[in-house]
């Protein structure tokens, strides 16, 4: 059993597997763009599958893979192959923007993934356009189907909450979960990066932040009743609207601190572990990785440096990359 300093099991890692992405989300990619990892600095799919295989030796059972956009990563399904021949490793599932999940939700499936979480900030095709810097909705729509008919379930449909932008779209898509088994869960937008405009026509950043108590109250109409929390279950407070066969999560860095229940470890595309989303803090494991070092212990050690909990609302927020370079 793997536990931190302050008694937190861990028991989950996210891998970002690319830092690459088919889209360029206002809130996840800075206005200017970034410089992309070289393909001989990022991981190779053996390499990612031996850290999984010392986490899981201390406890870890459940991986999820992100990006940038984790399905422009060839051959993707076959690090997901590797992944699932692990013992102990119980659940993988995959955070997409789901523009290519038409063509891949059947593979992905076959190969062992079990679960998926797909953004969407916006039932608008145009507003959809605007915030991704020219997604197509369509596809994304398409892709939901793709991944219900392979059987990827719960489906999860992760929106970043934004005054002014979709605060008047919230209610609308919570309602989704009343004619569909889907999970939609908003997110309070995090200062990752994203400080500075958005760009003409995007209100300034720090105006769009809305809390918790505020997303709640738009959704009143759904009467929604609280689920229990369980272990090692994530940050989502989950709600039960009358009558729906979906839930509504709501994932609350700010409102409502959630790290007092944070479960995980999270290992960048070119290979740092880091113990904490908000903070910069991370550890090289390609030494280790490279020159037949102890993964093992390595990430013993980096488990020790998990803080107690993120410092924003001391205005300490991170600044060495912006979210699409962590994986979120």
């Amino acid at each position: 059993m793997l536990t931190d300093r302050y008694g937190r099991r861990i028991t989950y890692l996210r891998i970002s597997v690319t830092d690459r992405c088919n889209l360029r989300c206002v809130y996840c990619m800075p206005n200017e763009g970034i410089p992309w990892q070289s393909h001989t600095s990022i991981l190779s799919y053996e390499e990612i599958a031996r850290v999984v295989e010392a986490a899981a030796a201390l406890g870890v059972n459940e991986v999820r893979l992100t990006g940038g956009e984790p399905l422009v990563r060839r051959n993707l399904p076959e690090l997901v192959r590797l992944i699932a021949a692990v013992p102990g490793i119980e659940d993988i599932s995959l955070t997409t923007n789901g523009l290519l999940l038409e063509e891949m939700a059947a593979e992905l499936a076959a190969a062992g993934l079990k679960r998926i979480n797909i953004s969407l900030d916006t039932l608008s095709p145009e507003k959809y356009a605007r915030l991704t810097r020219g997604g197509d909705l369509g596809k994304v729509w398409r892709g939901i189907e793709a991944a219900e008919k392979a059987g990827l379930s719960p489906i999860k449909l992760n929106t970043v909450a934004l005054r002014g932008i979709n605060d008047d779209e919230l209610l609308d898509q919570a309602r989704l979960t009343l004619t569909h088994p889907w999970h939609v869960r908003f997110i309070e937008l995090m200062p990752v990066k994203n400080q500075l405009s958005w760009g003409p026509g995007f209100p300034a950043p720090e105006t769009m932040f809305m809390p918790i108590q505020e997303i709640l109250a738009l959704l009143a109409p759904l009467d929604l009743e609280p689920m229990p929390q369980k272990e090692g279950s994530g940050p989502a407070l989950e709600f039960k609207p009358r009558g729906a066969p979906g839930r509504v999560g709501i994932i609350s860095p700010i409102g409502k601190k959630f790290c007092e229940n944070c479960n995980r470890l999270r290992l960048t595309a070119d290979g740092q572990l880091r113990p904490c989303l908000l903070s910069d803090e991370e550890v090289s494991v390609v030494p280790a990785l490279r020159e037949a070092g102890d993964l093992v212990s390595l990430i013993e050690r980096v488990i020790e440096l998990k803080p107690l909990g993120h410092e924003l609302e001391g205005q300490v927020y991170p600044s060495g990359r912006c979210m699409m370079q962590i994986g979120g």
